[in-house]
């Protein structure tokens, strides 16, 4: 990393070249003179590819897997299974944009203009989508459990069905204005794909989808830590021991691991909002070089979360483990691999599985 530092005659000029490319470059005035920041990224391009392509493969794997089981009894799916679905086909499709990602972050934006958009908006699409998904599972198990009898109409296949259904459509209104405003320049040496169309309002957008961003993750974690306690309320008041400590051990690690792979991205966009609206100063090129890393690093934390999903909500449940064990054994699966997946087939009942033990009880 190195810096420059001009001032003529009181009168501040810089020598960027293509300053459009805020994201790389920091201006920072102060008594006539101007900070100019270029970053030497190498380190982070590198842990970049290495950590998303580590995701892109267990995430891949992980998520069809979970996909290819739900579908093979698509028409004996309950409740909470046609969100995972949903949630594993979200995953999916973000996963797929991650081989773009990785070649950027080394060679810049090779794929042209229409790829450009088209990845933007699936990056954000099934981020909005995912998250609300996540909170339509604790809800589902918040209505199963606290309100077993009176939510068996509103919680019949088709019903669930619609509302994906208009959860896609919404995130994909929500997501259209990535189209609009991403585009491919020259970015110093390197293609560059970002917000770049219509100048100020691009920056506009910027900002405004940080705080989209922000909605996204406190209102789903909001309500899934209102659902999570309630049905940690309702179990422990129950009588099924086994059933109760497996739900409420899931419901704990549910919310903990969302809230634990979002939230440092969430609070680091946070004070990038901040800097950005000039309510927190930044006066060095040191301080400006670790919020980005920060932001690189936490980004990645929260991407691993959609490759953790089929472990925390199906990989647990006995059920789909059995069907795990049967398709891998169909595909031809060394027994190594067979008996890891039987021997961790013991115990500890998904959720939806914890949660239909004691709707029928109650």
């Amino acid at each position: 990393m190195h810096s420059v530092l001009c001032c003529v005659n009181g009168e501040m000029t810089t020598k960027l070249g293509n300053a459009t490319a805020y994201e790389d470059y920091y201006q920072n005035v102060t008594d006539g003179m101007v900070f100019i920041c270029e970053e030497d990224g190498l380190g982070l391009q590198t842990f970049d590819a290495v950590l998303y392509s580590f995701i892109f493969l267990l995430g891949v794997v992980g998520n069809t897997l979970m996909i290819t089981v739900l579908l093979r009894r698509r028409r004996l799916l309950r409740i909470t299974e046609i969100y995972l679905l949903h949630l594993a086909l979200a995953d999916l499709m973000l996963l797929l944009t991650f081989p773009f990602s990785v070649v950027n972050s080394v060679s810049g934006w090779l794929f042209g203009e229409f790829l450009c958009k088209l990845m933007g908006l699936m990056k954000n699409l099934n981020f909005l989508c995912g998250s609300f998904l996540l909170a339509c599972i604790g809800f589902d198990r918040y209505l199963a459990i606290v309100h077993a009898i009176p939510s068996m109409r509103s919680r019949r296949p088709r019903a669930v069905h619609l509302t994906c259904i208009s959860l896609w459509l919404v995130c994909l209104g929500l997501s259209v204005p990535n189209v609009v405003f991403l585009t491919v320049m020259q970015d110093s040496s390197r293609l560059s794909c970002y917000y770049y169309l219509h100048s100020i309002h691009g920056h506009n957008w910027v900002l405004a989808r940080r705080v989209l961003d922000h909605v996204c993750f406190f209102l789903p974690l909001a309500i899934m830590s209102y659902c999570y306690t309630a049905v940690v309320v309702t179990l422990c008041n129950s009588q099924k021991s086994q059933a109760k400590q497996g739900a409420i051990r899931l419901a704990l690690v549910v919310t903990l691991v969302f809230c634990f792979c979002w939230l440092p991205y969430n609070i680091t966009l946070l004070i990038k909002t901040m800097v950005d609206l000039d309510v927190i100063s930044i006066e060095s090129c040191e301080s400006e070089d670790l919020l980005k890393a920060a932001l690189d690093v936490t980004e990645s934390l929260g991407f691993s979360h959609c490759c953790l999903n089929p472990f925390l909500y199906a990989f647990v449940g006995v059920q789909f483990r059995n069907e795990l064990y049967q398709l891998l054994c169909e595909l031809g699966c060394s027994p190594v691999c067979l008996r890891f997946i039987r021997a961790q087939g013991h115990s500890r009942p998904s959720i939806s599985e914890g949660a239909t033990t004691i709707s029928t009880t109650m």
